[in-house]
Order: structure tokens, then C-alpha cells, then sequence
């Protein structure tokens, strides 16, 4: 599949994994751990930014817990309706970008953000925008997070490839590899059931 079919997919989802799929099921304990790992390393008037952010329920969570600086990108045409009905005042005090990551993370600036977070997003990236991986080191200052699904075997330059629904292809790779080799350091890592959360720091 091309990545201009799979952004599509993406930008159309309705039902499991929409933005109303988990505007229903709200902040979780990923959203929990994200906020604890950034109260770990970060103060409250931090930047944060998180790619796919759907609905807004991670982001939603931050904001109640006093980050209000928050920023997100999501493709998903519903995202930001469900969004403004869900979790109003995320809808009003936070920045967000209607397009796909690939559109919009060049037009940020080195270091811009404090935090940059991802969940299962990053596993959705095609092959021909890894290019993407380097734009991520380079807007995040401090700390980047990846919640993702992982190949099977550490080491391997290249992704496994597993269908969700409509054949929808996700891209599991080696994520310690992918940003220590752009130049930031692992300082966590925890394995869930389905995937893992990697916490990355910049070096220096």
C-alpha cells in the first residue's frame, strides 16, 4: 500500500480506532504513564507536542493536570468535532494541525518542543517517510516517547509488516535503534501486552 492510501485510510477511520472510538473510552493508563514520565523530567509549563493525538484524550489528561502548552497533529477529519464535544477546553486551548505529520513536522523549528509523544502512531509510518524519524529529533528539546508496536528481535534495520482492519499496514520496527542512532539517549523502556513505552532524552 502507498503511503498517499494509508494517510487516507487514516484521515477517513470511522468506528474501531476513530475518534469517537476512543473519545468513548477516554484518558487510560498510557495516558497516566505519559503524564508521570513527563512530571519525572519536565515542569508544567513544558511544550509538549503528540503526533496522531485523534480526539484529544491523552492531551485532554495533560491538560487537567496542569501542562497547558499542548500541541497536536492528526489527520482524521473527525478528530477535532469530536474533540470540541468531548474536551472543550483542550479544543480551545490547544494548537492543532489538521494533516498528516509528514505535512507539517518540517515547518517546526529545532528544539520547539519540550516533549514530543506518540502513541501506536509512529507504527503507521510508511517506509518512504522514515525521513520523518530525523524531523522528530530534531523539533524535540528534551524528551520524546513512543508507546509502539515492535519488531520481533532487536537489531533489524527493517520494519515487520502486520494488517489491522482493511488491510491497513503497521510498521513494526527496532525504536531504540531508530532514535539512539539519530542521536538521543534511552533512559526507559517498559513492554506491555501489546506494545512498548520508550522514553528518549536529547544527549547534551
Amino acid at each position: 500500500m502507498d503511503p498517499d492510501t494509508v494517510r487516507r485510510e487514516w484521515a477517513d477511520r470511522s468506528g474501531e480506532y476513530s475518534p469517537e472510538y476512543y473519545a468513548h473510552y477516554g484518558p487510560n493508563e498510557t495516558s497516566e504513564a505519559i503524564r508521570e514520565t513527563l512530571d519525572q523530567y519536565l515542569t508544567s509549563d513544558a511544550s509538549i507536542l503528540e503526533l496522531g493525538c485523534s480526539s484529544g484524550r491523552h492531551l485532554a489528561h495533560l491538560l487537567k493536570h496542569g501542562y497547558e502548552d499542548v500541541t497536536g497533529i492528526e489527520v482524521n477529519d473527525d478528530a477535532f468535532d469530536v474533540m470540541a464535544e468531548t474536551y472543550p477546553e483542550l479544543a480551545r486551548q490547544g494548537t492543532f494541525y489538521h494533516d498528516t505529520i509528514e505535512a507539517v513536522i518540517e515547518d517546526f523549528a529545532d528544539g520547539q518542543f519540550d516533549a514530543v509523544f506518540a502513541v501506536e502512531t509512529l507504527q503507521h509510518i510508511h517506509p518512504e517517510s522514515v525521513w520523518v524519524f530525523d524531523e522528530l529529533a530534531r523539533v524535540t528539546d528534551d524528551l520524546l516517547i513512543t508507546v509502539e508496536n515492535e519488531v520481533d528481535g532487536e537489531g533489524s534495520s527493517e520494519p515487520e509488516v502486520t494488517y489491522v482492519s482493511e488491510d491497513i499496514p503497521l510498521y513494526h520496527r527496532d525504536w531504540n535503534q531508530i532514535f539512539t542512532g539519530r542521536g538521543l539517549v534511552e533512559v526507559d523502556a517498559v513492554a506491555g501486552e501489546r506494545d512498548t513505552r520508550r522514553t528518549f532524552r536529547v544527549d547534551g
